[in-house]
């Protein structure tokens, strides 16, 4: 059984005191690199052990915050968790405990971890009844969690608001699979809705489904538990429902966001990574926007290498105007990767403009890379022209704050790339999603320290 100071435990002393980067740049790295298991592949299946009172067994999961954040939520709640080692578990949920999941810490502890919204789906299913928790502060007029609710509602859950106690609760005592249009593609809703369905009386049908890579993970593993999904990877699910579901053993897929991530690493800092098992078939259309880019892929098998390259030169249509790369959902270009593409862009020979279609917020970390010497023009909060220097200017090191996650690492790379040292603070965002990356890029040639500042 994992112990009650399970949280952190295997980010080492250094890791879990300092809250910055100190990152030389200008090195070239050259190695190989495995790539973690998909961080929000991992939140969904987690969730998805609530299903069943049979052992579930899941390996390959990183080690990063969210992912042990999420563990220790599902601990809380009575699940017993055994620790195979540092990337596989095995969980057992036969006596789960409904009043934690009510209870202030829960709540509180939900907050730090957006995935946890997750659990109401499982929770409904199984045991008929399911309390709100505020990810990250959301209200519940957001609209990101009313996907989820509206969703909820028509497989007839009932929505209560308890007063006194201030808190949200969906009961379920019955519910009927239904024919479900979802207003937006939302990811989270749509794995909530799936999970709810697979013990639900009849057929659900949910159009409009999301169905990235991570939610084509979950239908899978839950096929495997018996459930009955059909149209994976589709934007319509058919989902028979069953009145239980038995134990598995899943592994979860390598993540995306992180093989982009570190072939635009090689391509800002001119080096040579073989990135092991990336599985290019289930990458969809990222190497191809790569590609349009400049940037060369070579394939040995699942291997996938990125060559050194001095110069790269970005394509135009074929009309001669300036390539734009926007976001869309699944199957079209992540926005996890967007931050990571403006900051190659920089380098690059030639001009794109770049449009975050589907989150604003994304483009706040650019007045650093502006700092740092790039040109760019922040048109709005949703679209840059990036003006490729191809190298005649290197970019400097500067002190700047990672805003989230996938901004940090875009940082993280702009610095490894620079001439000079820069200091990245807020560093617990990067590690949220990626696994102690400061020892596996220092393994291929990085100069990254963790400092307290």
């Amino acid at each position: 059984m994992l112990s009650d100071h399970f949280t952190l435990h295997h980010h080492n002393k250094t890791e879990s005191m300092s809250n910055a980067f100190k990152v030389v740049g200008g090195n070239q790295l050259n190695g190989d690199i495995i790539p973690q298991g998909a961080k929000n592949e991992a939140l969904q299946v987690l969730c998805a052990v609530l299903l069943t009172s049979e052992e579930v067994t899941i390996s390959n999961l990183p080690d990063i915050l969210d992912v042990q954040r999420l563990i220790m939520l599902v601990k809380g709640l009575g699940v017993e968790v055994t620790e195979v080692d540092r990337h596989k578990y095995i969980f057992k949920a036969a006596d789960v405990d409904l009043d934690y999941f009510a209870s202030d810490e829960y709540q509180s502890n939900a907050k730090k971890i957006r995935g946890s919204v997750m659990l109401m789906g499982p929770l409904l299913a199984r045991y008929k009844k399911a309390f709100l928790p505020k990810p990250g502060g959301d209200k519940i007029g957001r609209r990101n969690l009313d996907t989820h609710f509206h969703g909820f509602t028509q497989l007839g859950a009932e929505f209560i608001y308890d007063e006194a106690e201030d808190k949200y609760l969906l009961e379920g005592s019955k519910l009927k699979g239904q024919y479900i249009l979802m207003d937006e593609i939302s990811v989270t809703g749509t794995a909530n809705l799936v999970m709810a369905a697979v013990l639900a009386e009849g057929e659900t049908e949910i159009y409009n489904a999301a169905c990235e890579p991570y939610l084509q993970q979950l239908c899978k593993m839950l096929n495997s538990m018996g459930a009955q999904i059909t149209g994976i990877g589709s934007n319509r699910l058919m989902i028979q429902g069953v009145t239980q579901l038995g134990g598995t053993t899943h592994r979860v897929a390598p993540d995306m966001i992180e093989i982009g991530s570190f072939i635009g690493l090689a391509a800002m800092t001119q080096s040579r990574i073989n990135i092991k098992g990336a599985y290019e078939a289930d990458l969809g259309v990222i190497p191809r926007t790569f590609e349009k880019i400049g940037i060369k892929l070579e394939r040995d098998g699942d291997d996938l290498i990125i060559p050194a390259q001095e110069n790269y030169d970005i394509s135009s249509f074929i009309d001669g105007s300036i390539l734009t790369i926007y976001d869309a959902p699944w199957p079209g270009f992540t926005p996890d990767l967007m931050s990571i593409l403006l900051v190659m862009a920089t380098q690059a020979n030639g001009s794109v403009l770049i449009h975050q279609k589907m989150f604003e917020s994304r483009l706040f970390f650019v007045d650093k890379v502006i700092e740092m010497g790039a040109k760019i023009i922040l048109c709005d909060p949703h679209r840059a022209t990036v003006i490729g220097m191809n190298r005649e200017s290197q970019l400097r090191g500067i002190t700047m704050t990672s805003p989230d996650i996938r901004a940090g690492v875009a940082l993280l790379i702009a610095a490894l790339s620079a001439k000079g040292t820069s200091t990245i603070l807020n560093i617990q965002q990067i590690d949220r999603g990626y696994q102690s990356i400061d020892t596996r890029l220092n393994a291929i040639g990085a100069d990254i320290e963790r400092i307290e500042v």
